[in-house]
C-alpha cells in the first residue's frame, strides 16, 4: 500500500511532533476505532448502511496496513500464513 504511505509522508505524519504520530500504539487505537465505527454501520440494521460500512472496512484496512507497514510486516506474507495456519486447524 505505498499510496498509504505516501499519504503519511505527504501529511508530515511521520514527524516526531506529528499529533498523528505512525508508533504501533497509536495505529493499534486506530484500528480498535475504526472497527467501532464499522460496528455503528449495522448498530440498527442487520443489513448495515453500506456506504457506511464501505468507508470504514477501508479505514481499518489502511490502518492495518500502515501499522504492518510502520513495523516493517510483509502483510501479504502474513495473511498467507495465517491462512495456511487456519487450513490446518481444527475447532472444537
Amino acid at each position: 500500500m505505498n499510496q498509504v504511505d505516501e499519504l503519511v509522508k505527504t501529511k508530515g505524519w511521520y514527524s516526531k511532533d506529528s499529533k498523528k504520530s505512525q508508533s504501533p500504539k497509536n495505529l493499534a487505537i486506530s484500528i480498535s476505532l475504526e472497527a467501532s465505527e464499522l460496528l455503528e454501520s449495522f448498530q440498527w440494521s442487520e443489513q448495515g448502511d453500506l456506504a457506511s460500512t464501505e468507508e470504514e472496512l477501508a479505514d481499518v484496512i489502511i490502518y492495518c496496513a500502515q501499522l504492518a507497514n510502520v513495523m516493517g510486516i510483509n502483510l501479504e506474507e502474513a495473511v498467507r500464513n495465517k491462512l495456511q495456519y487456519d487450513f490446518e486447524r481444527t475447532w472444537e
